[in-house]
């Protein structure tokens, strides 16, 4: 009996043996399977993380774009809106000044300051506004003056305005009659 029980004790001794050699194998296999498990689980998160995060990003950004656009649009109609409140009084000055500069060419002949008689200014408008032929309505013309009137702040002559008067300046004008002869 007493071999019978040493056998068992064996038989015992080399199941527990095998039995805590297969547990630290699994042990170990799962370690490493747990590791791998692990391993995957992180590259797998990292992968979701950084495609998620660049997804945010971009929503971010195309949000960010929008309301700068949209910020844009409302400061553009701003400025918009006051730059032709402005413009409009610009335009309505410019032209009043136009006016009031036409106004004068017309009516310098009877300004206390004209040193002409009146009756002897033609208005022709372009390139010169006035010509006075002094003396014409006492009979006799002593001069032929050509009268540029400037209004506003800017008193310059165009470029046509100058050539008319260098022109003159340079004693460059001739009188000619053109006769057309009526038919039958």
């Amino acid at each position: 009996m007493i071999g019978w029980i040493f056998g068992l004790a064996v038989l015992l001794a080399v199941a527990l043996i095998y039995l805590l050699w297969r547990y630290f194998k699994l042990d170990r296999e799962y370690s490493e399977l747990k590791g791998e498990v692990e391993g995957r689980a992180r590259e797998i998160f990292e992968e979701w993380r950084s495609t998620e995060l660049e997804r945010v990003r971009e929503d971010a950004a195309k949000e960010v774009e929008i309301r700068a656009d949209e910020k844009a649009k409302v400061l553009f109609q701003e400025w918009k809106q006051r730059e032709e409140e402005e413009l409009r009084r610009d335009a309505i000055k410019r032209s009043e000044a136009v006016i009031r500069g036409r106004i004068t060419e017309h009516l310098m002949p009877f300004f206390p300051d004209f040193k002409y008689n009146p009756k002897d200014a033609r208005f022709i408008g372009n390139p010169v506004d006035l010509i006075v032929f002094d003396g014409l309505s006492e009979g006799e013309v002593k001069k032929i003056v050509f009268v540029e009137v400037k209004t506003g702040k800017n008193p310059s002559l165009s470029e046509r305005e100058r050539k008319v008067r260098d022109c003159v300046r340079n004693r460059e004008v001739s009188y000619e009659v053109i006769h057309r002869g009526g038919e039958g």
